[in-house]
């Protein structure tokens, strides 16, 4: 922390001060208690001058440690962002997204991961190392989510299958922070890139003002149901009036039933397949030519 308080200290530090800072940095965080590191790299969060290598040792770090660093360090470029979300996985790609002043460059990188959605949970040092009671309530809240999408999921007709079309987790930040942003055109592409339809066929979704359209949607890529419910509620506010104890947008989620949204979504790709690019489409898996004159997005 000396090392850190001496460097903050510079206002202006030099190409010598850059290079001998990182020289004692790496070793001495290396051989630091977890308290103190997560003290230093809190307070170089805030210094734009951190050099690249700092930078980018830091951002590497477990999660529990590197977050603050990744969410508020102006020290990082785009490209060090790029390079550690594909190169660190999903956790750090998710608290990437957080970050108030995303490029387009990294906004389309980050749509274009395919990370897992099986291997980007919560770890057992996050829940460890996490101490704050709003923390721990956000934690239950999303995992009492998580279970009631997982038994909406599990209670299908016997011997069906999940639907090919699953949201990676990174793909379901940049949805949420488009929604809360309004910013329904990256909203828009980015659900594109998810269900690998033409953009045309996601401003349809968009159109319909009732909702329904993106919610069966969201309920056939897996949506976590709170997340579902605040894009419904951003994008339509109407959807937010209450219906007895439940919004309007959480009463109609729940009134979907999953496999029926997949085979509609299948539905609308398949369509939006043969009017995009006829030539390629299956011929036994298309419309017909006087359908598809006729295509509309149907509720």
């Amino acid at each position: 922390m000396a090392t850190v308080s001496s460097f903050e200290g510079l206002p202006h530090p030099s190409r010598s001060e850059l290079r001998q800072f990182a020289e004692l940095f790496l070793p001495l965080f290396s051989a630091s208690t977890t308290e103190a590191k997560r003290e230093a790299i809190a307070a170089l969060s805030q210094n734009p001058h951190v050099p690249s290598a700092v930078a980018f040792f830091i951002a590497s770090q477990p999660i529990s440690l590197s977050a603050p660093f990744l969410v508020s360090s102006k020290a990082l470029n785009d490209e060090t962002l790029i390079a550690i979300a594909r190169t660190q996985g999903g956790a750090h790609a998710r608290t990437i997204v957080r970050r108030e002043d995303l490029s387009p460059t990294v906004i389309d990188a980050l749509v274009g991961l395919r990370h897992s959605r099986h291997g980007m949970g919560v770890t057992n040092e996050d829940i460890r190392t996490s101490q704050s009671d709003a923390a721990r309530a956000e934690r239950e809240e999303k995992l009492r989510s998580q279970l009631r999408t997982m038994a909406r999921q599990l209670n299908r007709p016997a011997g069906d299958t999940l639907g090919v079309r699953r949201l990676t987790e990174v793909q379901e930040a940049l949805l949420v922070r488009f929604a809360r942003e309004r910013d329904a055109s990256r909203f828009a592409a980015t659900l594109s890139d998810s269900l690998s339809t033409s953009h045309w066929l996601t401003e349809r979704i968009l159109l319909d003002i009732s909702g329904r359209q993106l919610a069966t949607t969201l309920v056939g890529i897996g949506m976590d149901m709170n997340d579902a419910i605040f894009i419904l509620e951003c994008f339509y506010p109407h959807m937010r009036k209450l219906a007895g104890d439940t919004s309007r947008a959480e009463a109609m989620l729940e009134s979907l039933d999953t496999v029926e949204c997949e085979e509609r979504i299948e539905s609308w790709r398949r369509a939006d397949r043969y009017t995009t690019n006829p030539q390629s489409s299956d011929s036994a898996h298309s419309p017909e030519p006087a359908a598809v004159h006729k295509l509309v997005v149907r509720r």
